[in-house]
């Protein structure tokens, strides 16, 4: 869907190659970032910026978001110069955040009481994925929004929509519960065989074609293999989103035994200063317990 003038809050690792896979579609964007250098970089690339998501929503009559987590939906959406103090009646604000279904869920209450439209679409897939645009998109709407919300997500990736809203934010920590428990499965993995002497690259090529191999594998195999921690996914937003699905399976009476862990595990990483690192991180706990980093020399059996 080409020609529509659309707004688009936050800019970082996620939403500025988003935000330019709209505009290569064809779309003129109006831009807000708490940071002026993304702005500054997409405005040299057409779009015109905002100087707060209040103007964004003056301008458009359908909004993006792509912020960090709950708190920071919430201030843009309901603060005083927020979207819903500039938005007009039948407006549509598609959050592409990925926080908490329950706020996500009262959001939707509150711009529905202004006339407004909240379509919740968290994304999964990364850097690499936004930038290709081939995210996949879990959506959150009434059938009538999402009809409207659909055409903008080609540029961006495939949605699937999964049900009223909320139920994307469900789904992606679902996603994020398989993903994070899949990362430490791999690393466990491949500290036990490059400990007991295979070849750690061997490990993922053998394990790629049976049952094992999964998406996570091969996206984060030359992370684990390199150790390189550049972040595509911060452990610090990977740690946010298990505690969204922790928060959101207390709401509901489930059980995440294996989650809990996991969480605690991205607690640790953490505390000692490595936040801002890649999620495949999570493969150096596994070394620190082993004494032993994947593809070094191998000793005998304990």
């Amino acid at each position: 869907m080409a020609g529509e003038k659309i707004g688009w809050i936050g800019l970082g690792i996620m939403g500025k190659p988003m935000a330019r896979n709209l505009m290569e579609a064809g779309n003129e964007l109006v831009v807000y970032n708490r940071s002026s250098g993304s702005v500054e970089e997409l405005e040299g690339e057409g779009a015109q910026g905002a100087d707060s998501p209040r103007a964004v929503a003056e301008q458009c009559g359908i909004i993006f978001t792509m912020l960090p987590d709950s708190p920071e939906v919430r201030e843009v959406m309901e603060g005083e110069d927020g979207v819903l103090a500039g938005a007009s009646d039948g407006d549509l604000v598609i959050d592409m955040s990925s926080i908490s279904p329950l706020v996500t869920r009262e959001l939707a209450q509150t711009a529905a009481e202004s006339g407004v439209k909240l379509v919740d679409a968290p994304v999964s897939g990364g850097e690499p994925k936004a930038i290709e645009g081939t995210l996949s998109i879990m959506v959150g709407a009434s059938e009538e929004d999402y009809a409207r919300a659909e055409p903008l997500f080609e540029p961006l990736g495939t949605p699937v929509h999964v049900g009223e809203a909320g139920s994307g934010q469900v789904t992606k920590a679902c996603n994020q519960i398989i993903v994070a428990v899949v990362i430490e499965a791999v690393s466990e993995a491949l500290v036990l065989g490059s400990k007991a002497g295979v070849d750690p690259e061997m490990v993922m090529q053998a394990l790629g074609g049976g049952l094992a191999g999964t998406a996570v594998m091969e996206a984060k195999k030359s992370n684990f293999l390199n150790h390189d921690f550049d972040p595509g996914f911060r452990v610090e937003l990977h740690h946010k989103d298990l505690g969204i699905a922790l928060a959101t399976a207390r709401e509901y009476g489930v059980s995440l035994p294996l989650t809990a862990t996991v969480d605690q595990m991205l607690q640790e990483l953490k505390v000692n200063g490595q936040g801002a690192r890649d999620h495949s991180a999570l493969i150096t706990l596994a070394e620190d317990a082993a004494q032993h980093k994947i593809g070094e020399s191998v000793g005998q059996p304990a």
